[in-house]
């Protein structure tokens, strides 16, 4: 399958082209603790009420239908996480520790996993399939897989939203994740003027090295569970060179993913 566009947010990188220019500069990222993205998909309204996974999910979404002149509408989608709303789900913990009674129904309401898939979907007008999927530390392969069946399945084109927000709380012991982080790919079967790169994707017996090429400017966001996952992936998009990466899919499998420009 073909990659026709990319979006990427982190604090301090909030798209491609700036992950892309430090990976190729080696000029460190300006990183901002309190920054957040804001994306164009969602009335100024949801926006300001919107959790932090759905406004991840959604300005990489965005950013990756744009590049790839895809009308999101249209789009069948899949989103991954590999641990949902850390946040709502440690606040939701801690309330029903102090007083069940006090627990907030817009808070339950957000936590369930698919909260940005819905938004995203509500915003975009989009009637087409969607899939909220998590599988641990294999949570980036299962969406890749997943979107790479629905895009030969369908013969068409899927967009693939991988996120992860900061833990907190007595959470962030068993669910270790440090900051934000959300990539989004539109994959389709056929390569056009737009395809950035063509992905070739085999489930191997094995597990993927535990060893990172990545650069150290960069090894702050492997702090993200969904990062690290991905940056395997990430680095040889950013390099432009034709590379096999291995990614883990499953306790004894891996993704091999043959890159070409």
């Amino acid at each position: 399958m073909h990659i026709d566009g990319i979006g990427f947010w982190s604090p301090g990188i909030p798209d491609w082209a700036a992950l892309t220019h430090v990976i190729e500069s080696g000029v460190a990222a300006q990183s901002d603790a309190n920054a957040r993205p804001s994306p164009n998909a969602l009335p100024p309204t949801e926006r300001r009420r919107a959790p932090e996974p759905v406004l991840l999910a959604c300005e990489a979404a965005g950013q990756a239908c744009a590049m790839a002149g895809r009308d999101a509408s249209a789009l069948a989608c899949v989103f991954t996480s590999t641990h949902g709303d850390l946040a709502i789900t440690d606040a939701m913990c801690a309330t029903l520790a102090a007083d069940p009674r006090e627990l907030s129904p817009t808070r339950f309401h957000n936590s369930v996993h698919n909260a940005p898939s819905g938004y995203w979907t509500v915003a975009a007008h989009c009637h087409a399939a969607a899939t909220a999927i998590s599988a641990a530390q294999a949570s980036f392969a299962a969406g890749l897989l997943e979107a790479a069946i629905e895009v030969h399945a369908d013969n068409d084109a899927v967009l693939l939203s991988a996120y992860d927000i900061a833990a907190r709380g007595p959470l962030a012991e068993v669910a270790p994740s440090t900051q934000a982080f959300a990539i989004a790919f539109v994959l389709s079967a056929e390569r056009s003027e737009r395809s950035l790169a063509r992905l070739s994707i085999q489930t191997v017996q094995q597990r993927a090295s535990s060893t990172s090429e990545t650069p150290s400017l960069l090894a702050p966001l492997e702090g993200n569970p969904m990062a690290a996952q991905v940056m395997p992936l990430l680095i040889a998009l950013g390099r432009r060179e034709a590379s096999s990466v291995t990614i883990t899919s499953g306790a004894e499998t891996s993704l091999r993913i043959e890159v070409t420009p």
